[in-house]
Order: structure tokens, then C-alpha cells, then sequence
């Protein structure tokens, strides 16, 4: 029925009748069973060919003359060729886009990723540390929607002349897990990590570095001067004279020490089982003793905090300590010192094993290696005898290397 919609001829209306305007084409009212007078706008889209239904209201919300207006306007539209639904959709997809840019920034994705993955993880700190140091200070802000490959690739190309291709390509991996995470929960989500952003290949990822006596010397000097933590010294020596990783001497705590043995739980150690390492004279030197006014008896041995928690700016103390090793060897007219990590201090410790003609399967066991690999029965102390006399072995010739013998005149 083609009528003038207006207020007199909607209250007229019965249930179930559809009213079409006798002005403008495709405005229409309809009433529903349940009394509702809805408006709206019918049109076919000229690229299609399609109906298409525009919603101007309901009765009650707007008037007549109000839906009147809609109508008009979009068959304005539509004269001109545009599609005003189609339009309508787009307008609440970019809406939509931009409320959630302004929560889901790459820092609220890594936040989230952090909360739920990489808290369970062992190497959690290690992740942790990465994205905060590279990743957050670079794109962290930038809404995971608008983050562009390009971004990306700035990003590691910064982490790499900073501190080189590994690292770039470990922070790599850590932000694709992260994104590949993400994708998983948010279907308007698409990865920006493309293959041939890598910086390295795996072989030549697997490094092999063993410092040399000179280079030994040099790092235990530099220590003594550098720009660190107070702490920071004892922790890179102990990384030598115990041949652990990184976190495990990081996380060094009272509790784990019984008599000489130090036992790092296997909750955080990699094989997941207990590692005992007995400590020399040189290793106990190192500890420390108990933070001035500390209360309990739990505290982390290399700590900035009095004890409260473990060592952690690894990179910001590492950055200090090559800047003060490569001053010392301007000063004497040297090349700088090739790359090293402090990972490098356990290979270099299992190296100085072999050379100082411990048996490879002690050496093996002092690294924490499960030779024949790990069995249903596991004795933490098996060997102990033989890894004592590893470890004494190996601090006797660091020892040797930090004091070499004097060279009298005359001597060939």
C-alpha cells in the first residue's frame, strides 16, 4: 500500500501491513506482531544487483519525519551511485578496527602472551628481558593492526647492530611465537612475519667460541673497573668456575647450598632434574655473605636488591663491561675483542676440563650432561667424588691463567 508515511498514517497501521511511500521509492514501515513500527529503506545495488535492507529506525525512537529524512539521504546515495549499506558496514569495521587498536597495541598482545605462555616457561626471564629490551621500546605502542612488515625489519635491524645477528634472530623467534599465539585468538589478526627476515642460518647460529688465556685475563681485569652492579663481577666468575648457564647462577639461592654442594633444582635447570655442583674454595668465595639486615634464610646470592631477588640486566651490565674491556685495549693499541657471550664462559670452562685431562665423562657430568641420556632413576649425587676433582681441576688452572708463572730473564 502507497501512502505518505507520517505519524497519522503509522498509528493507522495493523498488524502485519507494510507501508510503502508514495514520495520517496524504497521507504517503507512496517508493523511488527508484536506492535512495533519499524522504517526502512529498500534499494537494488547497481554493482550486484542485489536488495539490499537499510534499517532507519524504530517508532518510538525516531519519528516519521526523522526516518523521512534517512530515506531521503540515502536514496540520494544511491542516485549517485553509491551503496549505503555497504558504507554503513565499512564505517562499523573501521570503528570497530579502532577501538580495538587502542587496546590491542603490541604491547598489550605481548603482555597477554607473557601472562599466559611465557611465565610457564623456563626461560621465561630470558624472553621476558628481550621483548622489554628490543621489542617494546620499538613497536610496542603500535596497534597490532597497523604494524607493518617494514616496522619489523627496522626493529631487528637495530637488535642486530646492537648486539648482533643471534640476537635478532632470537628476538625474531620470540615475537613470531608471540604473534602466531595472538593470530590464533583474533580472526582479524594476519602476522606481519614473513620468511627472509631470519639474519643467520642455524649452523651458523651454533657458536663454538672458547676464549683464549689473554681473553680470560682481560675479562676478569675489566671487571674490576667497569661501570656494573656490585654484584655483577662474582656472578660472571662463578659462570666460569662452575660452568653453568647464565640463569642458573643468576638465581642462585641460599636455600640450595648444603655443606660445599651447590643443587640446582631441576625446576630450573634444563634436563628438569637436580644438578649438583661442588664448589671449590674459588667457587665459595664468590658467594658472599648474607645482605645486611635481611630477614629470613632465602636470598639470592647475586642480587641488586639486597637479596630479594635474582640478577637480571644482563645486557646493560654486559654493554659495560665490553665497553671497558675495548677501552682497555685502545689504550694499548689493539684490535677489540672479538664477540663473546657469558654462555661462552661454560663452553670455555668445559674446554679448560679437557685441558687440564679431565675425563670426558666427568667433564660431561659437571656440564650437567646425563651421559647415556636421562633415565627413569636419577641419582643427583651419583659421581660427586669425580666431579669434585673436575671442578678443583678446572679452578686450579684458571688459577694458573689469571697468575701465570713469571717469565725470568734468560728463559726460552
Amino acid at each position: 500500500m502507497q501512502v505518505r508515511i507520517s505519524k497519522a498514517a503509522v498509528d493507522r497501521m495493523a498488524a502485519g501491513q507494510i507501508l510503502a511511500d508514495s514520495e520517496i521509492k524504497g521507504f517503507v514501515a512496517r508493523k511488527l506482531d508484536s506492535g512495533a513500527v519499524t522504517f526502512g529503506f529498500r534499494y537494488r545495488d547497481r554493482m550486484t544487483g542485489k536488495q539490499r535492507w537499510m534499517g532507519l529506525g524504530v517508532h518510538g525512537n525516531v519519528t516519521a519525519e526523522q526516518a523521512r529524512g534517512f530515506a531521503k539521504k540515502a536514496a540520494g546515495e544511491v542516485a549517485d551511485k553509491r551503496d549505503p549499506v555497504g558504507e554503513q558496514r565499512e564505517a562499523r569495521a573501521e570503528a570497530k578496527k579502532a577501538a580495538q587498536a587502542e587496546t590491542n597495541t603490541v604491547n598489550a598482545i605481548l603482555d597477554d602472551f607473557v601472562k599466559r605462555h611465557v611465565n610457564k616457561l623456563r626461560s621465561a626471564d630470558q624472553i621476558t628481558a628481550a621483548l622489554d629490551a628490543y621489542v617494546r621500546p620499538k613497536i610496542g605502542e603500535t596497534s597490532i593492526y597497523d604494524l607493518k612488515r617494514r616496522q619489523v625489519v627496522e626493529m631487528l635491524d637495530a637488535v642486530e647492530d646492537s648486539a648482533g645477528p643471534v640476537m635478532a634472530d632470537r628476538v625474531l623467534a620470540h615475537v613470531r611465537k608471540a604473534f602466531n599465539w595472538w593470530a590464533a585468538r583474533d580472526d582479524d589478526f594476519s602476522s606481519p612475519i614473513v620468511r627472509g627476515m631470519a639474519r643467520t642460518k642455524p649452523k651458523e647460529r651454533a657458536r663454538k667460541r672458547v676464549l683464549t688465556d689473554d681473553e680470560i685475563r682481560e675479562i676478569w681485569q675489566a671487571l674490576d673497573t667497569a661501570d656494573v652492579p656490585s654484584p655483577y663481577p662474582r656472578f660472571v666468575r662463578s659462570i666460569l668456575l662452575t660452568a653453568t648457564r647464565r640463569n642458573e647462577a643468576a638465581y642462585m639461592n641460599s636455600t640450595e647450598f648444603e655443606g660445599d654442594n651447590w643443587t640446582i633444582p631441576g625446576s630450573r635447570y634444563k634436563t628438569k632434574l637436580d644438578h649438583v655442583v661442588p664448589l671449590t674454595a674459588q667457587a665459595k668465595a664468590l658467594l658472599g655473605e648474607k645482605p645486611e639486615g635481611f630477614k629470613g634464610n632465602s636470598w639470592f646470592i647475586f642480587s641488586t636488591t639486597g637479596g630479594k631477588k635474582g640478577f637480571s640486566g644482563f645486557s646493560k651490565a654486559k654493554k659495560a663491561l665490553d665497553a671497558e674491556i675495548a677501552k682497555r685495549r685502545k689504550a694499548d693499541g689493539r684490535a677489540a675483542m672479538p664477540n663473546w657471550t657469558l654462555h661462552d664462559l661454560r663452553r670455555t670452562a668445559r674446554s679448560l676440563m679437557s685441558r687440564a685431562k679431565v675425563p670426558a665423562d666427568h667433564a660431561e657430568r659437571c656440564l650437567g650432561h646425563v651421559i647415556g641420556g636421562v633415565r627413569e632413576t636419577y641419582d643427583r649425587y651419583e659421581y660427586l667424588d669425580e666431579k669434585r676433582s673436575a671442578f678443583a681441576a678446572l679452578a686450579e688452572l684458571v688459577d694458573s691463567i689469571l697468575k701465570p708463572p713469571a717469565v725470568t730473564d734468560g728463559a726460552k
